[in-house]
């Protein structure tokens, strides 16, 4: 679900995989990771889920 839901801001946004991960994780391979199958916890999912929304709600999404 996760995965999906940064997948659709991906799209949305433009922005490269490996500069999310970096921005939103502090790490450039968490997309990639999760795209093999890493589970993240419950509170770096929420962290993720707070980042996108902060996002997308700035004048940066435009």
């Amino acid at each position: 679900m996760l995965l999906r839901q940064i997948e659709r801001f991906l799209r949305l946004t433009r922005m490269p995989w490996t500069k999310f991960g970096r921005l939103a994780a502090h790490d450039p391979r968490f997309v990639g990771d999760l795209r093999n199958g890493r589970r993240p916890r419950a509170g770096t999912a929420a962290r993720i889920r707070l980042f996108m929304t902060t996002y997308l709600e700035s004048p940066h999404a435009r």
